[in-house]
């Protein structure tokens, strides 16, 4: 898929944390605001948990002391994310920014059977301009996470009461399915459901906008004259995600989850260990090739069944690049280097370089 490829209507994507638009749909997000559709990035928390790389010469340069102070470098990453954003042409909003709908809407139901955890919704007060207080409002913190393997993660030990993993399942996807019901995407895109490497926050943000879906389907908002009549949640007249209010055809949304083939990824790989830039960058910057042999994360399959749609990266690769290199205490070493199958590569906090492919896959379901 490139520009001219595009199908009409606009795109919502669902991601974890800021850096997690740009290094898993980067070049969906791109591509579609390349050809002017309208493209909103749901952020479900600020990363307040996150590594900080603080490489000499970056704009991470110097903020080492961001690691472990909380909100510190959630607003740090919030300006990362700002930019990257603007690189790839799209808005941005965070999930628990976003108005939580009235339980008598039809939205906002009882605990889903599917839930993983269910604990009371968490809210933080927070001063109104008077200096007094404003009342309580929803706070989706970093979960945290605990590299397993290179490439896979795995649940922190010291998840916090705050995690985005902990908030009840119904009360984000009754906020994300506001969102979606305002916004009437053609697609709504996320992780697959192993979150692509297993971060808890990633698996959550799948199962949040899986149950969203599911709510819309669930309330009957398949239409815009429907949405309005009886959530009182339909996009408003004129958005760019609207349709005709007259228009009595359904409104379903596609699912498109991030995948790879797994025999890809492993040539990527192999790739890598045999360029030139990729072997310099391991030398000179202490990094590590990944293990074409080692077992894949998530996101790799073997097999795909049903629809898959193929995105380009290079049409869109400069902007691409940008948005990595925008979110600098999170990502290193951001290189154009092309060779068999990849456009360059980077690395994380974990040093392993990781590919940056020329193709990005996405499985496509309904709910």
């Amino acid at each position: 898929m490139r520009t001219g490829d595009v199908p009409g209507g606009g795109l919502l994507a669902v991601h974890a944390h800021p850096d997690d638009e740009t290094l898993s749909t980067g070049a969906l997000l791109a591509t579609w605001a390349a050809a002017g559709r309208p493209v909103t990035v749901v952020t479900c928390t600020r990363g307040e948990r996150g590594e900080v790389l603080a490489l000499p010469g970056t704009t991470s340069e110097g903020l080492a002391g961001l690691e472990g102070d909380g909100p510190a470098l959630a607003s740090y990453r919030e300006r990362e994310l700002a930019r990257a954003t603007s690189a790839l042409g799209v808005d941005q909003v965070f999930l628990d920014e976003a108005s939580a709908p009235a339980r008598d809407a039809g939205l906002v139901v009882g605990p889903s059977s599917n839930d993983r955890q269910i604990e009371r919704p968490i809210t933080h007060a927070r001063p109104d301009h008077g200096g007094g207080m404003a009342g309580a409002r929803v706070r989706y913190e970093d979960s945290g996470m605990a590299w397993v393997r290179p490439g896979v993660a795995g649940p922190a030990p010291d998840s916090p009461p705050t995690a985005f993993a902990r908030v009840p399942l119904d009360e984000a996807a009754g906020r994300l399915a506001r969102l979606i019901a305002e916004r009437r995407p053609a697609v709504v895109a996320t992780y697959e459901a192993g979150g692509g490497y297993g971060h808890p926050d990633h698996v959550r943000a799948h199962d949040v906008t899986v149950r969203a879906l599911e709510l819309l389907a669930e309330c009957g908002v398949v239409t815009e004259r429907e949405a309005r009549s009886s959530t009182g949640v339909g996009p408003a007249v004129g958005h760019p995600g609207a349709g005709d209010p007259a228009d009595p055809a359904p409104w379903v949304p596609e699912l498109w989850q991030a995948v790879a083939p797994a025999d890809e990824v492993r040539a990527a790989r192999r790739t890598l260990a045999r360029s030139r830039e990729a072997r310099a960058a391991v030398v000179g910057h202490g990094l590590v090739l990944p293990d074409p042999a080692e077992p894949l994360p998530p996101f790799a399959k073997d097999d795909l069944p049903g629809r898959v749609e193929r995105v380009d990266v290079a049409p869109v690769l400069d902007r691409v690049l940008a948005a990595m290199r925008a979110h600098a205490t999170q990502v290193q070493h951001v290189t154009h280097a092309p060779a068999p199958g990849i456009l360059g590569f980077y690395a994380l906090s974990n040093g392993v370089l990781a590919p940056v492919p020329e193709h990005q896959t996405y499985l496509v379901t309904s709910v």
